[in-house]
């Protein structure tokens, strides 16, 4: 919190009245030093309090509370300038390090606002959608049994044409589904478990499988529905599409500008542990 305040008192302060934002607010002033809207602001985001693209309506409490924050730095910085506190080696370079940090956010602010486009989004997500595997849903209903002499009675109540849902609410003893007619829902195979996948790979919509043996008991289910999965939609996936263009714009800027510098670190070499076997951790799927 201290450092975060530290770095927006120390972007806030300037040499002159003017507005530092076109359309920017006057809101206090401190020892004739003007505090803008775009400060407290700034000082809100700073601290988590709204996120970067939200406005902070300046009659709100959270505004006031935050420019009072503000003003109140503002008095302990001059106090401490006043004391001299800021001449001595240390903290010369601890403002530095305010700086540079300062400095390398905005930096990394340009870039990914030029990375994180309205175009640049659609582009990834377009893809994505061509090299998407569609999955295929399947909604099913399930009767789960004790033993296979109940499961295979509920395969001869079916048979003369008893409806899969009522026998569901009565024999079932799966509670999480038998009030629902024994709906499961729609789901995927890979995710299902493995007898239940194996039972439904190739089974068209309306068959009813089973019995077949299972952790809980003995299942007998009913496809309802076999559909492909469909896609998140651009707004539902911007928020990953966003964080992976983030990243890959910061790591492009970081790669390059390491390959540009002369680095060395001045550091004892690390002795690994020593282990039977060493090797690279696997690349992920697809990668």
């Amino acid at each position: 919190m201290l450092t975060a305040t530290l770095s927006t008192a120390a972007c806030s302060r300037s040499g002159d009245n003017r507005p530092p934002e076109p359309g920017d607010q006057a809101v206090a002033t401190v020892q004739d030093e003007t505090i803008w809207a775009s400060d407290v602001k700034r000082e809100a985001v700073a601290q988590g309090l709204i996120g970067e693209d939200e406005t902070l309506d300046a009659t709100s409490d959270l505004f006031r509370r935050v420019l009072d924050e503000v003003i109140d730095q503002k008095l302990l910085a001059g106090e401490a300038q006043r004391r001299r506190l800021d001449s001595s080696p240390l903290a010369q370079r601890r403002l530095e390090a305010t700086r540079e940090r300062i400095l390398g956010d905005m930096l990394v602010e340009s870039v990914v606002n030029k990375a994180v486009s309205d175009q640049a989004v659609q582009t990834l997500y377009n893809e994505q959608l061509r090299l998407a595997k569609t999955s295929e849903e399947i909604r099913v209903r399930l009767i789960l049994s004790r033993t296979k002499p109940e499961a295979d009675a509920v395969i001869g109540i079916l048979g003369q044409g008893a409806g899969f849902e009522a026998v569901a609410a009565e024999r079932s003893i799966d509670e999480a589904t038998r009030f629902s007619g024994g709906d499961l829902g729609y789901s995927t195979l890979d995710v299902m478990p493995q007898a239940y996948a194996d039972a439904l790979r190739d089974k068209p919509a309306g068959a009813t499988v089973g019995p077949f043996q299972t952790e809980g008991g003995w299942a007998v289910l009913r496809v309802e529905d076999r559909r492909k999965e469909n896609p998140p939609t651009l707004e539902q996936a911007r928020p990953q599409i966003v964080r992976y263009l983030t990243y890959e714009g910061v790591r492009q800027l970081l790669e390059q500008l390491r390959g540009k510098a002369k680095v060395d670190v001045r550091l004892p070499a690390q002795t690994p542990p020593a282990s039977p076997t060493t090797s690279a951790p696997s690349a992920p799927p697809g990668a």
